[in-house]
């Protein structure tokens, strides 16, 4: 599930600097994540400076990677940023053979019900209807801002992240998760294959279904169900919308068009149960005999 694109966008609201984080509460001891492959190392923002380094590598993959238009003040500062930041929990992949802020060269930002609750709600609503999953009983937990170093995208820091990820739900009780999950370019129909086969072959059950706000409205259905190769579907999608689908993910009904980053969106939901055994068996083992940190 890594891209260069986020999970998850809406427009900025609110911009203050990160508040000042008290390293000394977060040992080591009491980290909820702390895996390691070699001189990698996963784990959540501590302090102001590591969000500050996250904001600054997604500013690198989104404006200057991947074409997205930053606002004046992301422009001014060089950084990602919005009102959500200082609410969630923003996962992190460090390289501790770079120095600096530049070490930072992965990350996943976390937002769950209580944080998205003090917010107005959760970031996917800026495009998405997604009343269902609010509803769902138990901890929730939306996705976003997903972006890797483009030097960093090989099986390790993939790995991290998602042992990352099944550690952080794992110990927050998640029952299902979800987030915005982009395809590049702003053109429905050369992106009809990918579109259609989400439709057909992964929409979410009605129950679960998010949709697309009326006024965002792009139609998902682009190509006859008869006429899609389903393996050559599979192969168009980003590999961030695979890696859901591996792990019994659904897609919502209708996909949003987002000028600012260049990207056509869909809703991604996976809930926590349907994570196969294959999945929990990987992270288990990974996390007690490999990357215990």
């Amino acid at each position: 599930m890594i891209s260069g694109a986020a999970t998850g966008k809406q427009p900025v609201l609110s911009v203050e600097s990160p508040p000042p984080i008290d390293a000394e509460t977060a040992s080591v001891a009491d980290r909820v994540v702390d895996f390691w492959s070699g001189p990698l190392q996963v784990r959540l923002a501590e302090t102001a400076e590591d969000i500050d380094a996250a904001q600054a590598l997604r500013y690198r993959i989104f404006y200057e990677a991947l074409g997205a238009r930053p606002l004046p003040h992301m422009l001014r500062r060089r950084r990602d940023v919005d009102r959500f930041d200082n609410d969630c929990d923003h996962l992190l992949v460090l390289d501790h053979a770079r120095g600096g802020r530049n070490r930072v060269v992965g990350t996943y930002r976390l937002l769950r019900r209580k944080a998205a609750a003090r917010l107005g709600g959760f970031y996917s609503a800026a495009e998405y209807d997604i009343t269902p999953l609010v509803a769902h009983p138990g901890e929730i937990l939306e996705l976003g801002r997903s972006c890797v170093d483009a030097a960093y995208r090989q099986r390790p820091t993939m790995q991290l992240l998602w042992s990352g990820i099944a550690a952080y739900v794992s110990h927050h009780g998640i029952a299902l998760m979800f987030g915005c999950a982009s395809l590049p370019g702003t053109d429905p129909g050369a992106l009809a294959l990918p579109l259609s086969y989400l439709y057909y072959y992964h929409l979410a059950p009605p129950a679960l279904r998010p949709r697309a706000l009326n006024e965002r409205y792009v139609d998902m259905r682009r190509v006859a169900m008869g006429a899609i190769d389903p393996g050559r579907a599979l192969n168009a999608l980003p590999p961030l919308i695979k890696g859901y689908l591996r792990l019994g993910g659904f897609t919502g009904d209708g996909a949003v068009i987002d000028e600012q980053f260049n990207t056509t969106d869909v809703c991604i939901l996976v809930k926590s149960d349907l994570i196969t055994g294959k999945y929990s068996r990987h992270y288990e083992r990974r996390s007690r005999d490999t990357w215990a940190g």
